[in-house]
């Protein structure tokens, strides 16, 4: 993790018994910019700004109707070519068709399969799914819009939360990685929960002559917001 140049995140000071009651800050575990490893047109979203949402979760379905018929078509195809086979089957042990007629027969089937197969990965990439858990906060484009490089969503893992923290490099070497952590997050959550320090950062900031500690917060129904500043006191395991 890299130091975080925010004025909010100060040391307020150092406690005592080699507890620290620091100023900290929640951040979302994970910020992604969802986008499409094809370009291609919006055809509808599947969920908007605020909705909650699940890995694997359909968000973005993109004008799919040339690769869904040659997805058809290959299947079509792949299936001819499995009949044909299974007709010849009796032909074969009969003598009446040579090896390498058969043989001709299996590469086919083979070359069809691969074919439907690649065709079925196009079409599916029509549909953008979610890779996380998460809440949608932003959505960069409308229904038939052009999807190209660019983002077409972002979506923030909140469980965990991260609590992310600048304390003074006089602490350093008496908070480490796995302590446990209170942190006190301001209203609207105004309670106190417990987590884990993730991330102690190796090297300290000569100009400011401080350090960054991550705690992450488990929050797995949503009722810590991210984007709060909060109070932290990291103490023994």
């Amino acid at each position: 993790m890299g130091l975080i140049p925010a004025a909010a995140l100060l040391v307020l000071f150092a406690g005592a018994a080699g507890a620290a009651d620091l100023r900290c800050i929640l951040e979302p575990s994970e910020d992604i910019a969802v986008s499409s490893q094809v370009p291609g047109i919006i055809e509808e979203f599947a969920v908007e700004r605020g909705d909650r949402i699940k890995k694997g979760q359909v968000l973005v379905r993109l004008k799919a109707g040339v690769e869904k018929a040659q997805a058809d078509l290959a299947q079509q195809r792949f299936e001819f070519a499995k009949r044909k086979l299974d007709r010849n089957k009796d032909l074969y042990q009969k003598q009446l068709i040579s090896i390498h007629e058969k043989d001709e027969m299996e590469t086919e089937l083979r070359i069809m399969e691969l074919q439907f197969q690649e065709a079925t990965e196009k079409y599916k990439l029509r549909t953008i799914l979610s890779p996380v858990d998460g809440v949608v906060v932003k959505r960069a484009l409308s229904p038939g819009e052009y999807v190209g490089e660019g983002a077409i969503m972002t979506i923030a893992r909140v469980d965990p939360i991260n609590v992310e923290i600048i304390a003074n490099a006089g602490l350093y070497g008496s908070i480490r990685k796995g302590m446990s952590a209170e942190v006190r997050p301001e209203k609207p959550a105004g309670s106190v929960f417990r987590g884990k320090v993730a991330v102690v950062d190796p090297v300290i900031d000569a100009a400011s002559g401080t350090f960054g500690i991550r705690v992450e917060l488990p929050n797995p129904n949503y009722t810590i917001p991210a984007g709060l500043n909060c109070r932290v006191r990291i103490y023994g395991r």
